[in-house]
């Protein structure tokens, strides 16, 4: 099938094109045809897909007729992520190109400005993150009952971020007669309950089954101890033919913590996370797509906007709490029918995440073992036994004794006298011995007491004894 059999205008089917795409992928094939005939659309499939473009290129067309009026957006598409919202963005503008269309990007972490001026001139595609939209609604500087198209991107990540209750809010804004089109990659109850209660007889597309991973990826899990994680990790980096990588973390501060250790040992690395401003995010996506670093640590809320080629790797250092961000995470590699390679560290603690997620995707993750790895291992032996055997090579190589030689004992050489030197001699001639038999040991017959060892008491002499003191005066 080609994208000319799925009714496109020849305007768009050539932008398409230009782009480089000839045929569809099952996502796009499905759900192009019947979003162009109006029907809501419930759509299940990975991330990397194409699911964005399934979307998109309809809506262009959709929109190409009609006018625009100020603080009325014609269509909106609401996105868990700035990131995802700026990829959908893109999409557009690649696309659109020959089409008079104008969007607006309503994010946080940006001025509200700009934003507020694009909206006072009138827009075609309002492409929002809940929070933004609601902040802005709330303020009455834009109206929603124009709307006459709404597509709800990543749905269960949606779910994941508490944005259910927002979402229900903005639809309940919307007109009644409007197209509604919900993608997801899995279908947890609450985003069930949320399709039923606000599409319309919804057309159901699943190329995939739900929470499944992309075939096109080799996934293992690496049984680790917490602080064997970061030499794992550079052992993999260094040794599994990575060309570019995305290491994802459960807390922001490991994120930093990773970035900063693996630029002390030299890795080209960056970092995203949620307390950076939008400015800074997007300086550190462009770097790491232009390939001034080839790794990129992120947090789980960039983990479904990023949208880049060639992604080799995935690194899951710490095992998602929730299941479902497991089939994002990993879906940033093998997107668009590349091959990727994504590991997942599980520590004792993990064993019941890990758990969660092979029983979301109804598959077992492969321990890595010593046939996975891609390079040839040298086994090292260990110290004591190659040291016995230098040893033992040694004795091998020394010329035998006669058995007589070796069993008749050594015969003790006698000692040397040792001569006094000459100075010595003198100086022990010259020098009288001391006479030690009136001397009288210390802690014997000392200072203080008498011949007869008896204390003597206080106030009497304890010195010489004078010879005139025993002269008797009879």
């Amino acid at each position: 099938m080609k994208f000319a059999d799925l009714g496109l205008s020849d305007k768009l089917l050539q932008a398409v094109e230009t782009a480089g795409y000839t045929e569809p992928t099952p996502i796009q094939a499905q759900a192009i045809p019947p979003v162009l005939m109006m029907k809501d659309i419930i759509g299940i499939a990975q991330t990397g897909t194409g699911k964005t473009a399934s979307f998109v290129l309809p809506m262009i067309d959709i929109l190409a007729s009609g006018r625009r009026r100020a603080l009325m957006p014609r269509s909106l598409i609401l996105a868990p992520t700035r990131e995802l919202a700026a990829q959908v963005a893109e999409n557009f503008e690649k696309y659109g190109k020959g089409h008079d269309l104008q969007l607006a990007l309503l994010i946080g972490g940006v001025q509200m400005g700009d934003q507020i001026k694009a909206l006072n001139e009138g827009v075609d595609v309002l492409i929002a993150t809940p929070g933004r939209l609601m902040d802005l609604f709330e303020r009455g500087k834009i109206l929603l009952n124009g709307c006459e198209l709404l597509v709800i991107d990543e749905a269960d990540r949606m779910l994941d971020m508490g944005f259910i209750p927002d979402i229900e809010t903005i639809c309940s804004k919307l007109p009644e007669p409007r197209q509604t089109l919900l993608f997801s990659a899995t279908m947890p109850p609450p985003i069930e309950k949320l399709a039923q209660k606000f599409l319309i007889n919804p057309k159901r597309i699943e190329v995939s089954r739900a929470a499944s991973t992309n075939e096109n990826i080799t996934a293992f899990k690496i049984p680790v101890k917490p602080r064997e994680k970061r030499e794992t990790l550079r052992w993999l980096l260094a040794n599994d033919h990575v060309e570019t990588a995305i290491i994802f973390a459960n807390r922001k501060t490991t994120v930093r913590e990773i970035n900063k250790s693996l630029q002390s040992y030299g890795f080209a690395s960056g970092e995203i996370h949620g307390d950076m401003d939008q400015s800074s995010r997007i300086a550190e996506l462009n770097r790491f797509k232009a390939g001034e670093v080839n790794i990129l640590v992120a947090s789980d809320v960039a983990a479904r906007g990023l949208d880049v080629k060639g992604v080799s790797h995935v690194f899951n250092f710490d095992t998602p709490w929730h299941p479902d961000d497991y089939v994002h995470r990993i879906g940033r590699t093998g997107r668009a029918g590349a091959k990727g390679r994504a590991f997942t560290f599980v520590t004792e603690d993990d064993a019941e995440a890990i758990a969660n997620v092979e029983k979301l995707t109804e598959s077992k993750i492969k321990p890595f073992g010593k046939e996975d790895v891609r390079v040839e291992l040298v086994e090292a032996r260990p110290k004591r036994e190659s040291s016995r055997k230098r040893s033992d090579e040694r004795t091998a190589d020394a010329p035998e004794r006669d058995e007589d030689d070796r069993e008749a004992p050594r015969k003790a050489k006698p000692a040397r006298e040792r001569k006094p030197r000459r100075d010595e001699a003198r100086h022990h001639e010259a020098r009288p011995a001391r006479s030690t038999e009136n001397r009288s040991p210390r802690g014997q017959g000392g200072r203080g007491r008498r011949e007869d060892n008896e204390v003597i008491p206080a106030g009497e002499w304890n010195g010489p004894k004078p010879d005139f003191l025993s002269v008797s005066a009879t």
